[in-house]
């Protein structure tokens, strides 16, 4: 089965050709590439058009000639309404087109995707997959904010989580690893990007999670405050800040931006070797948040299994993952630096053999999960296609 799997930005489009095979087997990747848009804008139908071209020349040249069987979406926001991977109609483009306040930029990018896809090729199904799905399994005391009942029910103002299909595999490649069954895995995985946030797994399931009704609350990100007091807000907006302004400021010009003056770990951690004393508070203000969460969440689990570090960031910032460990101590767990300097392709263990559980690197693959997931909603709807 041939899968297009679409996971777009606020500005980009990372898409990838995968070709299915059978059970329990990786996906084969035909086509990788990533498309940049213009600053603070989406892709434009020009640049879709340009990257469908590519896909089908790239379907045209796989053996037999065969056509594309399915279209995978990611989407960031489902909310309350999807708890799972749909198959996209009018009426799912139009909810999740309806769920753009809480994740504007993502969300229509989604939706205009979706749309071209379908006047480029009306016949072949689309399947949406939620980064907020994984998460619907939280207990509503993790969930929920202590505001008013009305305000829950009437706006579902509660805690959504993301970054969902990069914790569902990163799981299931860290109990594979272990040799463990995923239902019955506890641990901590932290996505580390320009994004970032950290998830609690109790038994293979999301039980609590560092961001909430959209991707702003938890840690300390590339341009986003994460955790602040509420009362910032207002008091901006008392100063003579508008609602677009405090929402640009806290989404777009906080973080490690705000605090060092780059979004990008890497090169903050390089002013970090050289004493620059912004970046080195910047780097500590991230890495002492996370750690706080990571040793929290070990309590939700019970006691986790292993600690896993996934994303850009959690993958290649040996350095940041170091900082962050030194402050693990009274958990039992420390770094083995060699193990951590090391470069490595795949999943590995980073952590002493002394450690009360290991510390893991797992590799992100959303795009494995998301062409997985729209091969299994397309079986169980009972389709079957030629190349399967």
């Amino acid at each position: 089965m041939l899968i297009l799997v679409l996971n777009p930005g606020s500005s980009s489009l990372k898409y990838q050709l995968r070709r299915i095979g059978a059970a329990g087997t990786k996906p084969d990747i035909l086509l990788d590439r990533v498309v940049d848009g213009p600053p603070e804008g989406r892709l434009g139908p020009d640049s879709l058009r340009a990257v469908f071209d590519m896909v089908d020349a790239a379907v045209r040249h796989t053996s037999g000639g065969t056509s594309l069987d399915a279209i995978g979406h990611r989407v960031v926001h489902g909310g309350e309404h999807f708890s799972s991977p749909v198959r996209v109609t009018l009426d799912v483009m139009a909810a999740i087109g309806e769920l753009g306040e809480l994740a504007p930029l993502h969300n229509a990018a989604s939706v205009s995707c979706m749309q071209a896809a379908a006047a480029r090729w009306p016949d072949t199904p689309q399947i949406a997959v939620f980064d907020t799905a994984f998460h619907h399994t939280m207990p509503g005391y993790a969930s929920r904010y202590a505001i008013p009942e009305d305000l829950y029910k009437n706006y579902g103002i509660r805690r959504y989580g993301f970054h969902g299909i990069s914790v569902e595999i990163a799981c299931r490649e860290a109990a594979a690893f272990l040799g463990v069954p995923v239902s019955s895995l506890n641990t901590v995985v932290a996505h580390l990007g320009n994004g970032a946030s950290v998830t609690a797994v109790k038994n293979g399931r999301s039980v609590d999670t560092s961001m909430g009704m959209t991707p702003l609350e938890g840690l300390v990100m590339g341009t986003r405050s994460g955790d602040l007091d509420p009362s910032i807000v207002t008091l901006l907006q008392r100063r003579g800040l508008s609602l677009d302004e405090v929402d640009r400021l806290l989404n777009h010009e906080a973080g490690l931006l705000g605090v060092a003056g780059s979004a990008d770990m890497r090169t903050v951690q390089d002013a970090v070797q050289h004493g620059d004393p912004r970046a080195v508070l910047a780097s500590d203000m991230a890495a002492y948040r996370l750690a706080k969460y990571i040793a929290a969440y070990n309590m939700v689990v019970g006691g986790a299994e292993a600690l896993v570090f996934t994303g850009g960031i959690g993958e290649h910032s040996g350095q940041f993952r170091s900082r962050v460990i030194s402050m693990l101590g009274p958990l039992g767990i420390y770094m083995d630096e060699d193990r951590n300097d090391a470069a490595g392709a795949g999943i590995r263990t980073i952590s002493t053999d002394g450690s009360k559980f290991p510390i893991l690197v797992v590799p992100s693959d959303e795009e494995r999960a998301i062409a997985e997931a729209t091969a299994a909603v397309l079986l169980s709807n009972g389709q079957t296609t030629r190349n399967l």
